[in-house]
């Protein structure tokens, strides 16, 4: 078995399609593939169950503020007509659409046209600062995506508008509404030291959370031993993902990141929603 539980398409901020990702995996000999574009679930239509031997897993990835701190859940096997989950992306992607029209509205102050167009000439159904950054990149205001961040769209940025995202236990509910299993994605990348870090796993174990993503790309032996330590002591699950979002970036691809051996007693295709919907 070789998984990848968490990418992204064009549909998000990803550069390929759904179709790309898939026939990416296969190339790459995955067994299962999770698409978990951010607060949009347009990448999941039409794609059957299994694809080029392929099992799809239906998900997504939502955005939520928990302290004052941005935080990212992905949710697997979803689906994608549940009617709380449905309403609440649709909210999120509104949030989106008010957050990049402000900055269009902060660029045009500058003298720097044309954002809103750039966007909506893009197949995203959900706008990211990853996208304004491009935009930043291609009209030559910055030299690179992470100059953009640093210069523009960080807090204190040229052009930095807050998000305005559901509350943690908000998109928690809604992943398990609609049937799915909530993953905290990426722990060791928020900004937040180790006591706060342990504190997000409980409240999101309190939430209904199941599962830590343990392995990712860039991800150091000692965050992984933390990681896995906050599961084991939460009694929750352990996940894995590249959060692939382009083809340009060598140094990444789907299934590319410190493999979770399937030895793993916590690994998270022993879960029971795992095991009712797949077979490892």
């Amino acid at each position: 078995m070789k998984i990848d539980l968490h990418c992204h398409s064009f549909y998000s901020d990803g550069t390929q399609s759904p179709e790309f990702l898939v026939q990416r995996a296969a190339e790459n000999q995955l067994t299962h593939l999770a698409i978990t574009d951010h607060d949009c679930i347009a990448g999941l239509n039409n794609l059957p169950a299994d694809l080029m031997g392929v099992s799809i897993i239906k998900g997504v990835e939502i955005s939520c503020g928990w302290q004052s701190i941005e935080v990212h859940i992905v949710g697997l096997f979803i689906d994608p007509d549940n009617h709380d989950l449905t309403l609440l992306l649709e909210s999120q992607q509104g949030a989106r659409h008010l957050r990049v029209e402000q900055m269009h509205k902060n660029l045009a102050e500058l003298g720097i046209k044309g954002l809103m167009g750039y966007l909506e000439a893009l197949p995203a159904i959900a706008y990211t600062r990853s996208q304004v950054a491009d935009f930043l990149v291609e009209q030559k205001v910055c030299k690179t995506k992470q100059k953009s961040f640093k210069t523009h769209l960080a807090k204190g940025g040229k052009i930095y508008v807050a998000p305005d995202w559901c509350h943690l236990e908000t998109g928690i509910s809604a992943i398990k509404s609609a049937g799915g299993l909530a993953v905290l994605a990426h722990p060791g990348r928020y900004p937040i030291n180790k006591t706060t870090l342990a504190e997000l796993v409980t409240a999101f174990t309190l939430c209904g959370g199941e599962a830590l993503e343990s392995r990712y790309p860039n991800i150091d032996l000692k965050m992984i031993k933390q990681i896995e330590t906050l599961a084991e002591v939460n009694g929750l699950y352990l996940s894995a993902g590249s959060d692939f979002h382009t083809a340009a970036a060598h140094w990444t691809d789907v299934g590319k990141f410190p493999a979770l051996e399937t030895s793993n007693k916590k690994g998270i295709w022993l879960h029971p929603k795992w095991q009712g919907e797949l077979q490892i």
